[in-house]
């Protein structure tokens, strides 16, 4: 099967819509950022090939049509857009060296507000929301410029060491999942989570903690059953045309 006979295959197909449809969510979720910001899903048993969105165009308009298949190393296989840069470096060395399926970079506000803070993160012991995500984030704290090469995205994945979710200092965060409604889930729910904590912190009180017993629970309630998180998106497959 050549490159154009893959993108069009209806595994493909489908994964092209999902794409689309997160990105189209993301943009009426106010999660995304002007043509910039990147999400993608690899080929099933393929982490050389993944679908990604196209360069130049708002999320809000992406169609199926629109995604573009890509190797890792930045050749455009199929797909009648362009892919800009620094996606390239960043998703293929999460896809390649994290082993991640689906990979969602987003400079979301909250999420990237805490990014600039001391403590760089959300803090999973806060919200209820915030506690599906705990035992699952990692901090790369060292901010180093925009990801024009490889090296930057192998140090990116790097700092990952198998969490789902990573927090780049002062840059914005990068969720991923084995499946693009559960990564799109976790990606709204997180920014929900930094949103709760941003507003606590700015009444100038002080937070109240859950302990570390409870929290873990809870996150293990939370990502022991999925069901709600494949409604989320099907909703949002009968909602954002």
């Amino acid at each position: 099967m050549n490159d154009e006979q893959t993108w069009n295959s209806p595994a493909v197909a489908a994964l092209r819509a999902d794409l689309a449809l997160a990105l189209r969510a993301a943009a009426h979720h106010a999660l995304g950022e002007g043509v910039c910001n990147h999400f993608s899903v690899a080929l099933p048993g393929n982490a050389e090939q993944f679908l990604l969105n196209p360069r130049g165009l708002a999320w809000s308009e992406v169609q199926a049509g629109d995604i573009v298949l890509v190797d890792a190393g930045g050749g455009k296989l199929a797909g009648r857009h362009e892919v800009e840069p620094t996606a390239m470096f960043i998703h293929a060395a999460v896809h390649g060296i994290a082993r991640k399926a689906c990979v969602l970079h987003t400079h979301m506000p909250y999420s990237t507000a805490l990014t600039l803070t001391q403590g760089r993160a959300l803090d999973t012991t806060l919200s209820q929301n915030a506690m599906r995500f705990h035992g699952r984030v990692a901090i790369d704290a060292n901010y180093n410029g925009l990801a024009l090469d490889a090296g930057e995205g192998e140090r990116i994945a790097g700092a990952m060491q198998g969490a789902d979710i990573v927090f780049l200092g002062n840059h914005g965060v990068i969720v991923c999942g084995q499946r693009i409604d559960y990564a799109y889930d976790d990606l709204y729910y997180l920014e929900r989570a930094c949103m709760v904590q941003v507003l606590a912190q700015s009444t100038g009180q002080k937070l109240m903690p859950v302990d570390e017993a409870l929290t873990a629970r809870v996150a293990q309630q939370a990502n022991g059953e999925r069901l709600q998180s494949e409604l989320f998106f099907a909703s949002l497959r009968g909602t954002l045309r």
